[in-house]
């Protein structure tokens, strides 16, 4: 007798929970395994037929129904064709819905196990979208040409649409019958489908635009009335102008964003390099600075006392004779700007003093500039070339007045620089626009104040770049529909409502009047919507 034990109170962990949920799903996939070898033995050997069932896709239907009837045996034996094709790289295809965009592949090996190589190169445990983007690349999928379901609206054909006992093959890679051969028995139901029965009797409708057979004659698309034909090939002209207008446009676009993102790394790779100088220039600076400043001091010293004695010598000179007239007015105006100059040269080289004997310990820019226009003054008083390179190396500019002048009024918009910038980025949800819009107007010093930037601020900006240029995700709001075409949800609404992780929950609008109103789905398994 079964009896149950009480249940013992345990602590839960992460770990071991995790290791569990994985070793049962992994258990389920090696089990799924297991039954297609034995479905497999049912089929070829035809088992089916000691119960009564006509053929496999009926013993499918009736016996398998609870786990996905017919359809779900097909995608499970293709699945089986990719893993044994693919040879001792198998072992990384964990399931079905891994080896699913590799079916279309299989019936060419080399590129099956180059698409398996290239999955395994950019993640050692591939999952189904590392599985789907690998294959695109090694044989890129053509979009698959809309069809609409409805019949058209044309005189019906009393003749039968082919002859029987038609031999075609299945040529859409995406169909779970891809490359096998079958016969048309019967009549056509309609002028773009075709019965087609194969080896193992199943019997499927597939669309003309499917089979290739150059020896049926069947039509693979619409016959319309005489009166519309010139109507349809003026229309299809135009199409096909506008497919080409909008190539062009594309080719175009594509090739400007090519550049732009070429000429954007070649920005940055010389930033970087002239950051890179910057530092080192800075760093050299320095050390030169250590050595030579006490010399300077010295000279400067010397140079003050030099232009103390002038200025006395010509105040002396000026008492001693008040009677005297000088002869030329021009020569007296000059000579009291030079004694002006002189004194404010005098009193910007105390200020320099000060500065070198306790060097600023906040806001540093604002006194580098400072120093910078100091010593460009003096070097315009005293014709002084040193000290005019000096101020050029401060600044960060050309050895000349006029340069010297324009980055000083660079740096004065610094402070403003930041504090917009800074405001800007404290506002909720800012977006990369709303940067932007503030950040071109000071381009020219962008360097200046992205040093003045916090790590945090820069960090902000450039995660608000990069989400401007990420493309839309299937997320909690989007309008979806269903991306396989052979489902009748492809060309239904439906809305994503809860967020599961890997899987989201839709609500259907064609559902609103059934119990059942919604459904998980894998987001791969799903497109955004697009109206008729």
């Amino acid at each position: 007798m079964l009896t149950l034990e009480p249940e013992q109170t345990t602590t839960l962990d992460y770990s071991n929970l995790n290791t569990s949920i994985q070793e049962t799903f992994t258990a389920i996939d090696r089990f799924e395994c297991f039954a297609v070898d034995e479905i497999l033995q049912m089929r070829e050997q035809q088992l089916y037929l000691q119960a009564g069932y006509k053929n496999f896709e009926e013993y499918c239907q009736r016996q398998l129904y609870a786990w996905g009837g017919y359809r779900r045996i097909n995608q499970l034996l293709g699945a089986k064709k990719v893993i044994d094709a693919v040879g001792e790289l198998g072992g990384h295809i964990k399931n079905e819905r891994q080896a699913r965009p590799l079916l279309r592949l299989v019936k060419e090996p080399e590129k099956l196990k180059a698409a398996v190589s290239l999955a395994l190169k950019d993640n050692p445990s591939p999952g189904e979208s590392d599985f789907a983007a690998a294959a695109n690349i090694v044989v890129p999928q053509l979009p698959r040409k809309k069809q609409s379901i409805q019949e058209p609206m044309v005189p019906k054909i009393q003749e039968p649409v082919v002859p029987k006992s038609a031999k075609v093959t299945v040529s859409q890679q995406s169909h779970p019958r891809y490359g096998e051969e079958g016969t048309i028995e019967a009549d056509a139901p309609n002028h773009w489908q075709q019965i087609v029965t194969f080896a193992d009797g199943e019997r499927l409708l597939i669309n003309n635009a499917d089979l290739d057979a150059a020896s049926v004659p069947f039509s693979r698309g619409r016959n319309y009335p005489p009166e519309y034909t010139e109507a349809i090939a003026a229309l299809e002209e135009q199409h096909k102008q506008e497919l080409e207008r909008l190539s062009q446009e594309l080719r175009i676009g594509l090739q400007t964003e090519a550049t732009a993102k070429a000429e954007e790394q070649v920005i940055e790779q010389i930033q970087s390099l002239q950051n890179l100088y910057k530092q080192q220039k800075e760093q050299n600076i320095r050390l030169q600075q250590r050595l030579d400043e006490m010399e300077g001091l010295r000279k400067l010293e010397a140079e003050n006392q030099q232009l103390r004695q002038r200025i006395q010598d010509l105040e002396n000179a000026v008492e001693e004779r008040p009677s005297q007239q000088w002869g030329n007015t021009m020569m007296q105006q000059a000579t009291k700007a030079l004694n002006k100059q002189v004194k404010q040269a005098l009193e910007k080289t105390i200020d320099l003093r000060s500065l070198a004997v306790e060097p600023p310990k906040e806001n540093a820019q604002e006194c580098l500039r400072l120093m910078g226009m100091a010593l460009k003054n003096l070097a315009s008083a005293m014709n002084n070339t040193q000290a005019l390179e000096a101020a050029a190396i401060i600044l960060g500019s050309e050895p000349t007045p006029i340069a010297i002048a324009y980055r000083a009024e660079q740096l004065e918009m610094l402070p403003q620089a930041v504090s917009d910038i800074r405001q800007v980025l404290a506002k909720p949800g800012c977006s990369w626009q709303d940067y932007w819009n503030v950040a071109q107007e000071y381009e020219v010093i962008k360097q200046d104040y992205w040093a003045e930037l916090t790590s945090e601020e820069t960090e902000l900006i450039t995660a608000l770049q990069k989400a401007s240029t990420e493309p839309p995700t299937i997320q909690v709001g989007s309008i979806v529909a269903h991306a396989d075409p052979y489902r009748t949800l492809y060309v239904e609404r439906g809305e994503v409502v809860e967020d599961l992780g890997e899987e989201v929950v839709v609500a259907w609008d064609c559902w609103k009047e059934q119990s059942k109103k919604t459904d998980r789905y894998f987001r791969n398994e799903l497109r955004f919507w697009q109206p008729q």
